[in-house]
């Protein structure tokens, strides 16, 4: 079993506003928590992990292939792998959640373009 206390966990600002913290994984999964500051964006991106997440406070805009998803505090969603998704907080207060990656991921591939 792995545990991974709170006080031993690393927040990196991947993006301008987005806060991101990895906690506890295995060898087929991870789990990333956010932390996304009104008017912050996740810029387009995709990876080879399917994704799925959850919203426990505030409400996130995910854009995906033209569309519109308002994902709000006790909603949840999952993202395919290699499907190009955006995310904004629009909203007056930070948005926080979890995602669940398989495979794990790492940092995602935006955070090290600075």
């Amino acid at each position: 079993m792995e545990h991974v206390p709170n006080d031993s966990v690393e927040s990196t600002e991947a993006v301008d506003g987005t806060h991101l913290s990895m906690l506890a994984g295995g060898e087929k999964m991870n789990v990333q928590h956010f932390f996304i500051e009104p008017d912050s964006t996740v810029p387009e991106h995709s990876h080879p992990h399917e994704q799925a997440g959850f919203i426990y406070e505030g409400t996130l805009t995910f854009l995906v292939d033209g569309e519109e998803y308002h994902v709000s505090a006790g909603d949840s969603y999952s993202i395919p792998g290699d499907e190009p998704h955006a995310a904004e907080n629009r909203g007056d207060v930070p948005v926080k959640g979890l995602d669940i990656f398989s495979p794990p991921r790492e940092n995602p591939a935006w955070q090290d373009d600075d």
